[in-house]
């Protein structure tokens, strides 16, 4: 495996595992705070976090998927990832409420990860058709 190729799956990995973490900071730290409500003392996470992990995704996700596309040349997973991405920062700078902040989180942050997983799994492959795996 190329060094290229090994770059670009340890950003797809990086960006996936962000994702999940995003996830299960949006879905699950809400619950197990309701849950056992002594603990949002020691997990509560400041606004600013939200910001830090959007300027982590980003970078991320524009060198595994430029990364993938020059091995590949299929463009599913940046068309896939712009919206994630523009989702992630509506969510970050412009939701007017707490639940419309999740949602687009949510949204984005699973729809980045389907896009770096389908970058991943595409590099071994050469795709024939813009739209098609080979």
């Amino acid at each position: 495996m190329t060094m290229l190729a090994t770059r670009q799956r340890l950003f797809d990995t990086l960006a996936i595992s962000a994702s999940a973490l995003c996830l299960v900071h949006c879905l699950a730290l809400p619950v197990l705070l309701m849950l056992v409500p002594t603990l949002a003392a020691y997990l509560a996470l400041p606004e600013s976090f939200h910001i830090g992990a959007l300027l982590f995704a980003v970078p991320t996700s524009i060198l595994a998927l430029a990364a993938g596309y020059r091995r590949h040349r299929w463009t599913v997973p940046a068309r896939l990832a712009v919206p994630a991405i523009a989702l992630l920062a509506l969510g970050a700078f412009a939701a007017p409420e707490e639940w419309i902040e999740t949602v687009l989180t949510v949204v984005g942050a699973t729809l980045l990860a389907v896009a770096h997983a389908l970058n991943w799994r595409a590099l071994p492959h050469r795709h024939a058709r813009d739209d098609q795996p080979a």
